[in-house]
């Protein structure tokens, strides 16, 4: 028997060419080869769509009912007032920007029911409002990541979520906080790496800063900045890895980069919530910021560089580093900042307040039309944390400024200290009348004192 086994074998093998097996084997590499990269190649992370937080324009603060509040409420001495009225009258906030209903009463008035008040009403309406958009049942959701710096309850964030409009059981939801505002690209972050284990799912990603606990009332100016620059706003995102979703997503992530400095003492104390000498507690933003965001914003670019920008001008700044640390480069002149605008067609720049916006606008050597998108925010919403680059990239829609195939480089900064990028292409043509957070007022931006100064 083994014998006849081993004839046939033997006549089998005789008979293929080594032609035939070159080509089977060739062909075996090649599907094996095919298989991996398929079953190893990135997942492809869509925005289907996303929804900025509106507030009634009854919550309204501006510059002189600001002023008029806290010299009425008693919680600050002249000289306290006369400060925040100066760098108030400065910001680039403007009148339209809203607090929450607690801040408007005398003495504004801080308790967890109405910082839970405050939660719930920005977050359940901007949910509410884009899952009936896409018309989507809250049951097939199945990631939930929400940030929230400074505000943590027990139940969480999500939890309130979840039990307003009845998620299922087994959703996979996570709460952020003392993340500071580069947090909105922290949960993207999060999200995108749980949807490339998770297969065919729907991610939900809740940015927001509530205002109503974080008011401060002591002396320092330091800590009076808070006071003047943050708003009332959120935002929601819905996130997909399903590949029939690309057909109606608005954008594709292509790249999300994460810098934390925090190893550098400057760096961690200079955004720093603590009480001041008289026990009032309130969130401390150092002389050093604006050098530290610099600082980490460089860090960021080293590594977001090589992903989006052209050989060319990697290789020019590389040549640039390379002289600077040889001598061969005059002091004065400097390294080379590379071109970002070659690679990327809109910036949304974290509307942390005008010097922020001005300093990142310098260290890019973008022009000021480049930083319009972060102005206008901040003029019409304030500095609302997180959730300020969604602002950012609904008003570039309302604009119809964004064209199939355009990047934007979404750049937020927080405490800790952090910077974070994340860059979205443009995969739809996006029509800019639909509503959104900036329909009823896009008419009047880009406003003029604020393009120019």
């Amino acid at each position: 028997m083994e014998t006849s086994l081993l004839r046939s074998f033997s006549f089998i093998a005789a008979e293929i060419s080594p032609i035939f097996l070159i080509n089977f084997l060739a062909t075996t590499v090649l599907v094996i080869a095919a298989a991996l990269y398929f079953h190893f190649r990135s997942k492809s992370i869509y925005l289907i769509d996303f929804t900025c937080y509106l507030p009634p324009d009854s919550l309204r603060v501006p510059t002189s009912n600001f002023i008029e509040h806290i010299e009425i409420s008693g919680m600050h001495d002249r000289e306290s007032v006369d400060f925040q009225t100066k760098v108030l009258e400065r910001s680039g906030i403007g009148a339209e920007s809203c607090m929450p209903i607690t801040v408007h009463e005398i003495p504004p008035y801080s308790s967890l029911k109405a910082t839970r008040n405050e939660t719930e009403t920005v977050l359940f309406t901007i949910v509410k409002d884009l899952l009936s958009k896409h018309k989507i049942n809250p049951k097939s959701i199945d990631i939930l990541v929400s940030n929230c710096s400074l505000f943590s309850p027990t139940p969480s964030i999500t939890s309130m979520v979840i039990n307003k409009f009845g998620f299922r059981s087994n959703i996979k939801s996570i709460n952020l906080s003392g993340m500071g505002c580069s947090a909105g690209i922290l949960s993207i972050s999060l999200a995108k790496d749980l949807l490339k284990v998770h297969k065919n799912c729907l991610a939900l990603v809740l940015s927001m800063e509530a205002v109503t606990p974080n008011g401060y009332g002591g002396r320092m100016k330091s800590m009076l900045l808070p006071n003047i620059l943050f708003r009332m706003g959120g935002a929601a995102i819905l996130l997909s890895n399903r590949k029939q979703e690309k057909r109606i997503a608005k954008y594709e992530l292509q790249h999300l980069v994460r810098t934390h400095i925090g190893s550098d003492d400057e760096a961690y104390q200079s955004v720093f919530q603590q009480p001041d000498e008289a026990g009032h507690v309130g969130v401390l933003l150092s002389r050093a910021l604006l050098r530290v965001a610099t600082k980490a914003l460089s860090s960021n670019m080293s590594e977001l560089g090589p992903l989006v920008l052209p050989y060319s001008v990697q290789l020019r700044y590389a040549w640039s580093v390379i002289c600077k640390k040889l001598w061969f480069l005059p002091s004065e002149k400097g390294i080379y900042v590379p071109n970002f605008k070659k690679a990327i067609e809109h910036f949304c720049i974290h509307a942390g307040g005008r010097a922020v916006i001005d300093g990142i606008e310098d260290s890019l050597k973008l022009h000021k039309e480049d930083g319009e998108a972060s102005r206008m925010t901040l003029h019409r919403f304030g500095n609302t944390s997180s959730s300020s680059i969604w602002y950012e990239l609904c008003y570039l829609e309302a604009k119809g400024r964004l064209k199939k195939g355009n990047r934007v480089w979404q750049i937020a900064f927080g405490s800790g200290f952090k910077c974070n990028s994340a860059i979205w292409k443009s995969i739809s043509d996006i029509d800019p009348t639909k509503r959104n957070a900036w329909s009823d007022s896009i008419h009047f931006y880009p406003t003029q004192t604020d393009t120019l100064n």
